[in-house]
């Protein structure tokens, strides 16, 4: 132990080469003054805020935990007898990527708690970056200026979708085999380069001997490295742009209000980092996923009931259950579209529209100012109605990737179920649009009524005469704010006569999408100062 004069003397050098350190960097870099705006940088303080990172922070969990299992697991094809601890399978012949998996399972300390934990961090990652999209739709957050991080967005999740698959195929099961098979049929479908794509791929016929080491670069190196990099451009975005935030007193579409990043969100933001990590670990140790000694290695040969894929691809699964049996041959050539159009033209029109849609809606409203004021979804009955059928056709696709399982226990015929949800998937999305609209358009007339009326109190009064009446007091300053300051564009005019075709599809798609509206009382001034609050930052600038 030091004396305390020696343990000063160490702490003040110690002090003086940390501050010379810091001052040779700062007159090479602007580390003071970067650091001084960001941790002055406004955050928000609201819930739904928080999505985004819950995404980042099992992201941090699955690099972490897949650290670990990347010193453990070997990917290779090769065969050979299992002779390790799990007694049921031993002396199976299995691949070596099936047998490091049970070896971290059963032999490494630990190895199945991180193994667990990789997997539900790599559920709760897709499912955080996916309501955290729809979050960003809903609201309207995807407007100008923030289209190129809308679409950073869809590619991330279009990133975590491949990265969970490479994943899921790699412990080799019989399982994971077959969405190898599912996924090896997909490939095949390509017209004209579908087999030798697939030639290439697995290095060979299926199986192959190539597939699993590929996959296996691809998850460790390819896209880890695509997704850290677009999450830094993701989040320099966000500090840049700043954050969109809802309409209350004081947030205006010109600034941009919230708590500093030190000490305020810092502390919010890792106490929630330690409660994902937290929750992440508890679900490893506490809730079995993926027990790939139940399944048995693959064999081509083989395949099990019961058989569905982790719930981000299993709408693929379902579109494919649900497609007619549909083929012919073209020029020699067999052209399969029970897989091709499921598979392949549906997930990839379904990622289109979601890169496009910033664009199209700014196309349909003319409108080319920047919003930081989130939309209430209420407010947008198309957009929101839209929206919900999206999710309910989603929802549609993902019970058919199950309808085996869902017929055995309800004890009815597939080919009924099957049937059932091709309806479904046809009418359940236009009814849902048609419900949420008028659910829309119902919550804008009753808060047009409150704001004519005042909020009941919950009283009754009766007057001299005997007439009885409820009582009712004036909104509360917040809920008025929420309710006038809000920006619901017109619809275009409409065309002269003979004007191009595309004008007049622009004016349609206008009134279609804001024609259903209805407008709260406001008087000339409250008027006026609402187009203030609304005003585009960028148009006040110039005009200064």
């Amino acid at each position: 132990m030091l004396f305390p004069g020696r343990r000063r003397a160490l702490k003040e050098k110690s002090r003086r080469i940390a501050e010379a350190g810091y001052a040779a960097v700062d007159r090479r870099a602007p580390l003071s003054e970067a650091a001084r705006g960001l941790t002055r940088k406004a955050f928000p303080d609201h819930w739904s805020f928080l999505l985004g990172e819950l995404a980042l922070y099992s992201l941090i969990v699955l690099v972490l935990t897949g650290t670990f299992l990347t010193l453990f697991f070997d990917p290779s094809m090769k065969q050979g007898p299992y002779l390790g601890s799990y007694a049921p399978l031993h002396g199976l012949t299995m691949s070596q990527a099936y047998a490091t998996t049970l070896h971290i399972s059963f032999d490494v300390r630990g190895g199945l708690l991180i193994r667990q934990m990789h997997h539900w961090a790599a559920l709760v990652f897709i499912a955080a970056l996916g309501v955290h999209l729809l979050r960003v739709f809903f609201t309207g957050a995807f407007r100008r200026p923030r289209e190129g991080n809308w679409m950073v967005g869809v590619t991330l999740f279009l990133l975590a979708l491949l990265e969970g698959f490479c994943g899921y195929s790699l412990p080799d099961d019989l399982l994971s085999g077959t969405g190898m098979r599912t996924a090896n049929t997909i490939v095949n479908s390509l017209p004209v380069v579908g087999t030798y794509l697939s030639h290439f791929l697995w290095g060979g016929s299926f199986p192959g001997h190539s597939i699993l080491p590929r996959l296996f670069v691809v998850h460790v190196l390819f896209v880890p490295g695509l997704l850290i990099g677009l999450v830094v451009v993701h989040l320099a975005m966000v500090v840049y742009l700043k954050h969109t935030q809802w309409a209350v007193p004081g947030r205006t579409n010109r600034n941009a209000v919230g708590q500093p990043m030190f000490p305020h969100f810092t502390a919010k933001s890792a106490g929630l980092s330690l409660m994902v990590a937290g929750v992440t670990a508890w679900l490893g140790a506490a809730a079995q996923i993926n027990p790939v000694w139940s399944y048995g290695p693959y064999r081509a040969e083989q395949v099990s009931t019961d058989s569905q894929p982790d719930w981000y691809v299993g709408f693929l699964e379902g579109a494919l259950r649900l497609m007619p049996p549909w083929e012919n041959q073209v020029a020699g050539h067999t052209l399969m579209w029970n897989v091709l159009v499921p598979a392949v033209v549906l997930p990839g029109l379904l990622f289109l529209v979601l890169y496009l849609y910033p664009f199209f809606e700014k196309w349909i409203t003319g409108d080319d100012r920047e919003h930081h004021l989130c939309d209430r979804p209420r407010d947008r009955a198309t957009r929101t109605g839209l929206g919900v059928a999206a999710i309910v056709f989603y929802a549609v696709l993902l019970a058919a990737g199950g309808n085996d399982v869902t017929a055995f226990v309800f004890r009815v015929s597939v080919e009924t179920l099957t049937w059932i949800l091709r309806v479904a998937v046809v009418v359940g999305p236009v009814i849902a649009y048609l419900v949420t609209k008028r659910v829309c358009l119902a919550l804008q007339a009753h808060e047009r009524q409150v704001l004519e009326r005042g909020q009941e109190t919950g009283r009754v009064e009766q007057n001299v005469y005997g007439a009885i009446r409820g009582g009712h007091r004036p909104l509360d300053a917040v809920r008025r704010y929420r309710a006038l300051v809000r920006d619901v564009p017109r619809p275009l005019a409409a065309p002269e006569e003979g004007a191009p075709r595309h004008a007049r599809l622009r004016s349609l798609l206008s009134r279609w999408y804001y024609r259903d509206r209805v407008d709260v009382p406001v008087t000339e001034e409250q008027h006026a100062q609402i187009s203030e609050r609304l005003e585009d930052p960028v148009g006040e600038a110039e005009k200064r």
